[in-house]
């Protein structure tokens, strides 16, 4: 059964998918947003920049902000990752179940997962706890309820295999060859 992810070209489950991310060939600012639309079963399309093309200006200047990311869901197009990850949230049902809760994902620091369900912020979380892990090996050993977070978090089933995919894994974390 093919992913229902995909980097550098279209899912094969359908002929078009619903969004587009347009950034550079590493992780980055993308990654929280990818691993979210991997766990949440969510195909999307990426268009990976060179350097080269960026440098040549016209994809800059057509940028609301002169960068990337650029989201597209439809006719709406985001460019900042973190009013990217608040659509998601938003639109997914990743905000929390109530204005209060909604209240608390806000709340960086303080409350990652709201109630009983999964929130956006979780996400961003993980991807930096991973980018630790990668960079400072060992890192999480004295802190066994963060070790414990991301060994769940990493077992679930649609995130496994996103983190587990040739296009997570080749991708270095920010050009720094490390991944």
């Amino acid at each position: 059964m093919p992913a229902l992810f995909c980097r550098r070209r279209l899912c094969l489950h359908h002929n078009h998918a619903p969004y587009t991310i347009v950034y550079f060939p590493v992780p980055g600012r993308c990654e929280t947003m990818c691993m979210l639309l991997a766990d949440q079963g969510q195909i999307w399309k990426e268009d990976m920049v060179s350097m080269e093309t960026w440098l040549q200006g016209s994809l800059k200047a057509s940028c609301l902000y002169p960068q990337l990311p650029k989201f597209q869901d439809g006719d709406l197009v985001l460019y900042q990752s973190n009013a990217i990850l608040r659509h998601l949230g938003c639109s997914l049902r990743l905000h929390g179940a109530d204005q209060r809760e909604a209240a608390l994902v806000e709340v960086v620091g303080q409350a990652f997962i709201v109630g009983n369900q999964i929130s956006f912020a979780v996400y961003n979380l993980l991807d930096l706890l991973l980018n630790h892990q990668v960079l400072a090996p060992g890192c999480l050993d004295s802190f066994p309820l963060l070790s414990a977070y991301v060994a769940c978090l990493r077992a679930r089933t649609k995130l496994k295999a996103f983190l587990a995919s040739p296009e997570h894994v080749n991708l270095p974390i920010n050009g720094n060859g490390k991944r």
